[in-house]
C-alpha cells in the first residue's frame, strides 16, 4: 500500500516518550504512530458497530421468553467456577 507523509505538530514530551518506546520495541516511531492511528481506527469502528447494535435492539427489543431462557440454560450448563 502507497504511503503519505503527513505532517503532526507534537510536543517535546510525546516525541521523547515515543522514542523511548520505539527503542525498546526496536521500531520507529513513524511505525508507532501508525499503530496509534489504526487503534484510533479501530476503536471507532468498534464504537459505531455498538451503536448499530443498540439501535437494533431498540428497533426490535429481545423477546424476554428469550432472554430467560438463556440465562436457565446458561446457568445449568456454565461450569461450577
Amino acid at each position: 500500500m502507497a504511503r503519505r507523509e503527513v505532517l503532526v505538530q507534537l510536543d517535546d514530551e510525546l516525541i521523547e516518550r515515543l522514542a523511548e518506546i520505539a527503542t525498546a520495541e526496536g521500531t520507529s516511531r513513524s511505525a508507532l504512530l501508525r499503530r496509534g492511528a489504526r487503534a484510533v481506527i479501530d476503536a471507532a469502528d468498534l464504537a459505531a458497530a455498538d451503536a448499530e447494535l443498540v439501535a437494533a435492539y431498540r428497533r426490535q427489543p429481545q423477546d424476554p421468553v428469550l432472554v430467560e431462557a438463556a440465562t436457565r440454560l446458561a446457568a445449568e450448563t456454565a461450569p461450577p467456577w
